[in-house]
């Protein structure tokens, strides 16, 4: 970094990345937007404030941390494995809970919608990245 950025007091010396764009509000503001479109302008006004809460929490612990720092904009292969393995346990889990409530639906005599859409979407979506990464190499 140049003696001038230093000069100038830039956030890049202090914090690992702060030169990329963070906007901690942005997610709660996708939230408002769709509640207020839903007629929920109180519950997206909630979001609003959890989400950018969260975002800014986020935010400050990036220059503190090593894991969320690495999670965020120091991605190494150490922490790209740890994303690939925390995502896969996460889809492992939600697509347990979509069988779950998909045999309870069934067994109180439902149709089983909407999971039943949610898990052909998942098999498929399985079925086309194991050939496309195996066609990839």
């Amino acid at each position: 970094m140049s003696v001038a950025h230093r000069a100038r007091g830039d956030r890049r010396d202090r914090c690992p990345g702060a030169d990329r764009r963070h906007d901690p509000a942005r997610p709660g503001l996708i939230a408002l937007l769709a509640s207020w479109l839903g007629g929920q302008l109180g519950a997206g006004l909630i979001s609003l404030a959890i989400l950018a809460a969260f975002g800014l929490l986020i935010l400050l612990l990036t220059g503190r941390s090593e894991t969320v720092r690495g999670l965020t904009i120091g991605r190494d292969e150490r922490f790209a494995q740890i994303d690939l393995r925390a995502t896969a346990m996460a889809g492992l889990v939600v697509l347990m809970t979509l069988i779950v409530a998909w045999l309870v639906a069934i067994a109180r005599g439902q149709n089983g919608h909407p999971y039943d859409w949610l898990l052909a979407i998942s098999g498929l979506t399985y079925l086309l990245a194991l050939a496309f990464f195996r066609w990839r190499g």
